[in-house]
C-alpha cells in the first residue's frame, strides 16, 4: 500500500482524531467506515477515504501532505471523481 502509512494507521485506530481535527465531534466516526480506496482505472491510491455506514451522510477524502505539491488540489480532484 503506498499510502502515508503514519496517517493510515492513527485514522485507522483512533478515526475520531479526523473529526477532531475538523472541529466536530469524535463520535461521528462511529458512522464510518475507513479505508485506502484503490482506483484501478489510473492505477492510484487515496490516503484514505471515511465511507458512511448510514445513506445521507458525507464522505470524506483524505489526503495527508508532508511537503509543496503544486498539483495536490488537482490530483485530489481527480481522485475524488474517479471514485465517484
Amino acid at each position: 500500500m503506498r499510502t502515508d502509512s503514519l496517517f493510515y494507521k492513527v485514522f485507522q485506530t483512533l478515526p475520531g482524531t479526523f473529526f477532531e481535527l475538523l472541529e466536530e465531534n469524535s463520535q461521528l466516526a462511529q458512522n464510518y467506515n475507513f479505508k485506502a480506496v484503490e482506483l484501478k482505472e489510473l492505477a492510484k491510491r487515496t490516503d484514505g477515504v471515511f465511507l458512511p455506514k448510514r445513506d445521507g451522510d458525507p464522505i470524506y477524502f483524505v489526503e495527508v501532505q508532508f511537503q509543496k505539491d503544486e498539483d495536490l488540489y488537482y490530483r485530489l480532484m481527480q481522485e475524488v471523481f474517479v471514485y465517484l
